[in-house]
């Protein structure tokens, strides 16, 4: 994907994120996405794009990789590799990553339904998937889509993927929600000073408005189909305690996840 300096759209992304606001997604991003892989377990982690942000620190897994988009910074040190890959090809075996990190990664890619099919061939069984995004619904996805108006996001709204989106494609790719935050409430604006006035928002969103967040991580689970064991049939004295049971159980309350 090219942006308006015909350098890739992720690579425009890493410079908003030195910004103020890019650093208000960035802070959120990192708190949500380290709560999320900290008790992730396995052999390899991988994050696919954005390496000079590390969104693995917080995760005890031995093998990291971060990859980039450029044969620049390219380099390995002790547990950490770095290489270059294109999310839509990625060269790693399949069922051979644990955990594995798209931060902004659909946005940013021709094929962002490529993307997810190639993350969810190189996911073992029981992996976890983390993405995250920006909100094509929230009042800087309005504001995008208004003319006369600056974007505060260097990803256009169009290209952003909705959660209900996602979660088309999560059916279809036998992944599994887990877990999901909305953030970054604050209006569209640029500058800190704005964004310290309106920090209050944070609190007040995930109260009353939490689907209107500017951003957001979720959190997936690649299911397999389990093996049935055919057994004997239950008796009938079990069947209505099974009913019994789950007539008496409370209804959750309902989420956006």
């Amino acid at each position: 994907m090219l942006g308006s300096s015909d350098q890739p759209l992720i690579f425009e992304l890493a410079d908003w994120l030195e910004t103020p606001v890019g650093q208000y997604v960035r802070n959120w991003e990192q708190q949500k996405i380290s709560a999320m892989v900290a008790n992730a377990f396995g052999y390899h982690a991988v994050q696919l794009g954005l390496p000079q942000w590390n969104l693995l620190e917080a995760n005890r897994i031995p093998h990291k990789i971060f990859t980039h988009q450029s044969l620049e910074g390219v380099s390995s040190s002790g547990g950490t590799l770095s290489l270059y890959a294109e999310p839509e090809y990625l060269p790693f075996e399949s069922q051979s990553v644990d955990l594995l990190i798209l931060p902004h990664v659909l946005e940013c890619s021709n094929n962002p339904h490529l993307v997810l099919r190639e993350a969810e061939r190189v996911l073992v069984p029981e992996g976890r998937l983390v993405i995250s995004g920006f909100n094509p619904w929230s009042l800087w996805g309005a504001h995008g889509r208004l003319p006369a108006l600056d974007p505060v996001t260097p990803v256009p709204a169009p290209l952003q993927v909705s959660l209900p989106r996602l979660k088309d494609w999560f059916k279809l790719l036998a992944l599994e929600i887990d877990r999901g935050h909305f953030g970054c409430y604050a209006p569209p604006c640029f500058s800190q000073r704005w964004l310290d006035r309106w920090s209050f928002m944070e609190s007040a969103g995930d109260r009353w408005w939490p689907v209107c967040g500017a951003a957001y991580v979720v959190a997936a689970v690649k299911r397999v189909a389990a093996v049935r064991l055919v057994g004997p049939a239950w008796k009938e004295k079990d069947k209505k305690r099974v009913r019994r049971a789950a007539v008496a159980a409370s209804p959750r309350r309902s989420s956006p996840w």
